[in-house]
């Protein structure tokens, strides 16, 4: 028998490596015994027990345990014995298999570090590794994912936001159904893989988003499920509530938030992905439900405490990362910093994809709401415009009994006229409304039908219609201010001047101290008709240049190539303004200006 009590102690959870062996720990309050087998010990449940700690916590030192063994727990409930593989096994063979014992520390990052732009200069796509870029196999790998960097870096998007990666029951799956929390996806390469992938995005200068489900776990392929032998009322012993709070619309398994070794849990994994896989930011998945059993109050207040301990930690310990909620019910106390708030850098923003996702799919102009949309673009949560995620697609709004917009607006043509001059107003209102902007994979490239993690993109797309990803590129560019010319779409300043209901053509402007360079101008016809000297207010003199056309034929050979100009305004005010212009602008169409610098 392996000696397991007089050898080091070390800190941490899980299997810890050493140069002298391996630490092993594990929560267990109810277990009567605990032991540590794998292949260090020819898999012998009685060679290398634990010992309890008096705590609830087990613990042993096993020298001949070394990084890359396979192992698992061998706990005893009363008559009951059982395997379980450990809650923080950094890697496992797969959803059903073994732990495998993985030192962080042993990857070489070579110097890299985390990389979040300013949250005002963000620009995400969204993606899916298993169905974004797909190699040999027909489910897509990180070394997929790592062969388009270069595309994405010549999109010009600064961040990837990457659905769950956390290994979940089998090859397939949009990742929402994590089995264990602190392992990589081994079907998409597992955490090596994963971090070479990291490592790659940083050198393009892309920062990478992690999306994370702490609102349940599972609910298949699940070991903590009564863990140690433990349960109340047939439902999951202690990692879960015992009662009626363990309903979700995912299954039985809601995080028992209420105990301190559960928060610990969840808090050591959103902390692990920062530290150790040096990622730019976390994406809570559905917080409705961890701040509330039915998803639509605050009743489960230790799941809205365990929500602002990790982001107070966010901020402490990894400053200038960003932390995202998916909440979407539009309250101000998900990105609050008093003491109500969650304390989220940004949520994502229902009250923007709602109405413009609806105004662009309408097929009458008579019926389009411009109000609506102008609320849209105003939304804000604590007066900061750059506290909300805004999109018209993403991986929930492109399925789920949704579609692509480019399908929604026309199912019968995808491709034709109206769905790609309709699915670009959506793309270039994204980008020049404040706020922290995302677009879904594909959708530069007009992808149709709905997102399935059983179709992959059609990369052929992006030969076809190249001019719509030039489209989004060239957008991207003025976000960013790029070429130094459109400042203001980085900045807060908003008026929303010009909503007319009947010709359906909206205007706004957008800075962030003024001045030329900075001030902009942008114009959305809504309207299948053109508008030709459509008067519209204009807040400075001077020569204004148009910087952006959707209807250019250099974006689609179908578009108009409507005659939009540059110009100087007249004298006489309009829309509250002391000057205005007369524009031509094209159906369907968004018009961008702006100043050159003085």
């Amino acid at each position: 028998m392996t000696n397991t009590t007089s050898t080091p102690v070390v800190e941490g959870m899980g299997a810890i490596p050493t140069s002298s062996g391996t630490g092993f720990r594990v929560w267990a309050p109810n277990a009567d015994s605990v032991a540590v087998f794998g292949e260090f010990n020819d898999w012998s449940t009685d060679a290398d027990p634990l010992t309890s700690e008096g705590n609830g916590y087990w613990y042993g030192f096993v020298p001949a345990a070394k990084t890359g063994d396979e192992y698992k727990f061998w706990l005893t409930n009363g008559e009951d014995s059982f395997a379980r593989v450990d809650p923080y096994a950094r890697q496992v063979t797969n959803s059903i298999g073994n732990g495998i014992i993985y030192d962080h520390a042993s990857f070489d990052w070579e110097g890299d570090s985390a990389n979040c732009p300013p949250h005002h200069e963000l620009v995400i796509y969204e993606m899916h590794v298993g169905s974004f870029a797909t190699g040999e196999g027909d489910v897509g790998r990180f070394d997929d994912v790592i062969g388009k960097l270069d595309y994405l870096k010549s999109l010009g998007i600064n961040a990837i936001q990457v659905m769950p990666v956390t290994e979940f029951a089998g090859d397939r799956s949009w990742g929402y159904n994590p089995a264990h929390i602190f392992a990589v996806e081994s079907g998409y390469g597992g955490p090596d893989a994963y971090k070479t992938l990291i490592k790659e995005a940083h050198r393009r200068g892309l920062a990478v988003i992690q999306d994370v489900v702490y609102n349940h776990f599972g609910p298949s392929d699940l070991d903590l499920w009564t863990f140690d032998g433990w349960s109340d009322n047939g439902k999951g012993g202690i990692y879960f509530y015992n009662d009626d709070r363990s309903a979700t619309p995912w299954g039985d398994t809601r995080p028992d938030y209420g105990r301190g070794e559960v928060r610990q849990f969840i808090r050591d994994n959103a902390m692990m992905w920062l530290a150790d896989y040096h990622l730019d930011g976390l994406r809570f998945d559905m917080t409705p439900y961890m701040r509330s059993v039915s998803g639509g109050g605050f009743d489960l207040a230790e799941g809205w405490q365990l929500m602002r301990w990790i982001t107070d930690s966010v901020r402490e310990e990894f400053p200038g990362r960003i932390t995202i909620a998916e909440d979407l019910h539009g309250y101000d106390r998900l990105t609050g910093r008093d003491d109500d708030g969650a304390g989220f850098h940004a949520q994502w923003d229902g009250e923007f994809v709602h109405p413009v996702r609806q105004a662009i799919i309408t097929p009458s102009d008579d019926v389009r709401s411009l109000s609506t949309i102008a609320d849209a673009i105003r939304h804000d949560y604590n007066g900061d415009g750059f506290q909300r995620v805004i999109y018209t697609e993403s991986h929930d709004d492109v399925a789920n009994g949704s579609a692509r917009v480019p399908n929604e607006i026309d199912p019968g043509d995808e491709t034709g006229w109206w769905a790609q001059k309709r699915s670009t107003i959506g793309g270039a209102l994204v980008m020049t409304s404040p706020g922290i902007p995302m677009i879904f994979q594909g959708q530069e490239a007009l992808e149709g039908g709905w997102f399935s993690d059983t179709d992959p993109i059609d990369w052929d797309r992006n030969a076809n219609f190249s001019g719509i990803a030039r489209l989004y590129q060239d957008l991207i560019d003025l976000r960013l201010n790029r070429g130094g010319v459109t400042r203001g779409l980085t900045g807060h300043g908003l008026n929303v001047f010009h909503v007319n209901e009947d010709a359906n053509v909206i205007a706004f402007q957008r800075w962030a101290e003024h001045g030329p360079g900075d001030d902009i101008l942008v114009v959305v016809n809504l309207h299948h008709e053109p508008r030709e000297r459509y008067r519209v207010g204009v807040p400075s003199g001077g020569l204004w240049k148009l910087r952006f056309n959707s209807d250019a034929s250099l974006y689609s050979s179908i578009f108009g190539d409507y005659d939009s100009f540059d110009f100087e305004p007249f004298d006489e005010d309009e829309d509250g303004m002391a000057l205005h212009t007369d524009l031509n602008i094209g159906p369907y169409t968004v018009l961008i200006y702006s100043q050159d610098p003085a």
